[in-house]
């Protein structure tokens, strides 16, 4: 049977769906990027906004209109937090709830039994053509190393969704590492919904997993997915010493004001951030922090507003992922008073957005005339030969280079930086640049 996987929202459900395509595979099925030639669908939903919610039904809705064939499977937290609602959905054939999804492939393969008099088993694949990651068109394999959470943040859905807090083991991660490394994989990023929070159920820590990945894998690039800035022990940047840990995490922050991070129960002041960015940037030369911003919390005055743009500001991030704020129902914010009005929170987050344009060019800028090693990823406009790929600081990088190939590491010049303040260019690339064929690859990922 031919297989389709289609993800919403983090890292961690990219991750998810790596690992049950590597099973059904492993079981003799095939996995196809074309909606419409499965025999099997399965959405990884998200929930984290409300807006994800509605993306997530209208998701849905898209993949059963694309292939009303195929058996529909839905999961993720979208799923998770409305079972009932998501298996009326028209076409959903099965709903598989985040505590579950360790038994997605067998369920899936029972529903096709039962219904198709199927037994959901084919001539296994084996050897080095066992890579789903590579033939879902990614060139970096995102580690699940832990799921749930131990904290409570205020606004956050996702906890409610994931549950608590579950690590797994080291000898099982080193060995996927391993395994990709072989099938051709070139970096790896580390994700969970608490990613620092690994090894809080088995007494390990994340600084002792990354020893450990240093120390048994020989993967050449290794990233962090997003880490609460309050994880990390003193010691921690140390391990950055080794050039295959890249230069850059996503510590997310939500609000520069110490006022409006004691209501959302965040665990970290904007002092105590400030100085891990110090360390940081201190230990690593050009060490590039990107982080989260709420704009619009409940009750978040102008002053306090105010206090956020200038920490922002001050800080220096690469690059920031601004929310409005969304009043998901379940969290304690939603019944929070003094809700703010939607123009209110859009206008700020407009406001945000144009100081985090002005700080990526500052941080771009910083890149320039210097070389790095690029992993490019994707090819996006065959007829011109322009690629796309990820320097070391996790900078998007261009380049009309003819000798590259997609998963190559190859060292360029940075050169400028792109029309639109985007991204690096390595200038092999001429001048006619196609920023729209850039922004329809952006969309697609």
């Amino acid at each position: 049977m031919f297989i389709n996987f289609q993800a919403l929202g983090c890292r961690l459900n990219e991750a998810e769906l790596e690992t049950w395509a590597n099973q059904f595979m492993q079981r003799g099925h095939q996995v196809t990027t074309d909606v419409e030639e499965a025999d099997i669908v399965v959405f990884n939903s998200c929930a984290v906004t409300a807006q994800a919610d509605r993306k997530s039904r209208q998701q849905i809705g898209r993949l059963q209109r694309n292939n009303p064939d195929a058996r529909l499977v839905v999961t993720g937290c979208h799923a998770s937090l409305n079972p009932d609602a998501v298996k009326n959905y028209l076409g959903v054939d099965l709903v598989v709830d985040n505590q579950q999804k360790e038994q997605l492939v067998d369920q899936t393969l029972e529903l096709v039994s039962d219904r198709d008099g199927c037994d959901g088993l084919s001539e296994p694949v084996v050897g080095e053509s066992l890579n789903a990651l590579l033939m879902r068109g990614r060139h970096r394999g995102f580690i699940k190393i832990q799921d749930g959470c131990r904290y409570r943040c205020t606004y956050c859905i996702v906890t409610i969704a994931r549950g608590a807090e579950r690590s797994r083991d080291e000898a099982e991660i080193l060995a996927e590492i391993n395994l990709l490394h072989q099938q051709g994989v070139r970096e790896i990023a580390l994700t969970g919904v608490h990613v620092g929070g690994y090894g809080s159920d088995t007494g390990s820590s994340l600084y002792r997993l990354l020893s450990e990945i240093l120390e048994h894998t020989e993967i050449p690039r290794i990233r962090l997915a997003s880490v609460e800035p309050w994880d990390l022990p003193g010691n921690f940047f140390e391990l950055f010493r080794d050039s295959r840990l890249m230069p850059h995490m996503h510590l997310p922050i939500q609000s520069g004001c110490d006022s409006v991070l004691r209501r959302m129960a965040r665990r970290c002041k904007t002092v105590e951030f400030a100085r891990l960015v110090d360390k940081a940037r201190n230990a690593i030369p050009l060490f590039n922090v990107t982080t989260d911003l709420i704009t619009g919390f409940p009750g978040e005055t102008e002053q306090e507003w105010r206090q956020t743009m200038d920490f922002v500001a001050s800080t220096g991030f690469g690059h920031l992922h601004i929310f409005p704020f969304s009043a998901r129902a379940g969290t304690k914010a939603a019944r929070l008073a003094d809700q703010i009005d939607g123009s209110i929170k859009r206008a700020r987050s407009r406001e945000m957005h144009v100081l985090a344009a002005e700080l990526k060019q500052r941080e771009l800028g910083q890149h320039l005339g210097n070389r790095a090693e690029v992993l490019w990823e994707q090819q996006i406009n065959s007829h011109l030969g322009q690629w796309i790929g990820y320097t070391p600081h996790y900078h998007k990088i261009t380049s009309m280079d003819s000798q590259i190939n997609a998963s190559d590491i190859s060292e360029v010049s940075i050169d400028s930086i792109s029309g639109d303040g985007s991204m690096l260019v390595n200038e092999i690339c001429p001048p006619q640049i196609m920023l729209e064929d850039i922004e329809q690859h952006d969309a697609r990922i």
